[in-house]
């Protein structure tokens, strides 16, 4: 196990996500480097990090944003854990990791969107960013976080969207299949 990673007990690595919106309520959705997969940031907490300290630091890495480009609006009220597909759990290591817990952090930018810039760190992990709908990222994130990210979004929604509002799109789907399901 290296210093940037803290797995728990039952194999989870502690984590960050950061979901950050725009004065009109869209997120920011970025494009994982040379692949076709588009995520929010986040990243590992180190051991010495509160949850907030390494949020601040992930944003600084992979969006290139200070402190004082954001407003912190709320986090989610506990860990959100998912599990990785088989084929991405790295069974030499010790550690294993089996999945990932986040606690989700939802900013409001303050400052232009031209301050974000994906290649201030060493290894960049984006390489494209664009601003979506709010519940846009459920069509298009990796399946294995799905549930995570409709969690994250859901809980937070009442932070960005107005009430009428704050129903995710795939909680509706629900509804509406156990409804005509009888």
């Amino acid at each position: 196990m290296t210093i940037s990673q803290v797995i728990d007990l039952d194999g989870y690595r502690q984590n960050v996500g950061i979901i950050l919106s725009n004065r009109e309520g869209m997120v920011l959705w970025a494009r994982r480097i040379g692949q076709d997969a588009w995520q929010f940031p986040q990243g590992g907490i180190r051991g010495h990090e509160t949850p907030e300290q390494a949020m601040f630091r992930e944003l600084a890495e992979e969006i290139g944003l200070q402190p004082h480009d954001v407003r912190v609006r709320g986090c989610t009220r506990g860990w959100l854990r998912y599990r990785l597909p088989q084929r991405y759990i790295r069974h030499n290591t010790n550690p294993v990791c089996v999945g990932q817990k986040q606690v989700w952090f939802l900013l409001n930018l303050v400052g232009p969107d031209t301050r974000v810039c994906l290649s201030l760190s060493e290894r960049p992990e984006f390489d494209c960013w664009r601003w979506v709908d709010y519940w846009r990222p459920l069509e298009e994130v990796v399946s294995f976080k799905r549930g995570v990210y409709e969690c994250a979004l859901r809980e937070l929604a009442p932070l960005v969207l107005p009430t009428q509002t704050c129903r995710s799109p795939m909680a509706e789907h629900r509804r509406i299949w156990r409804t005509v399901g009888r």
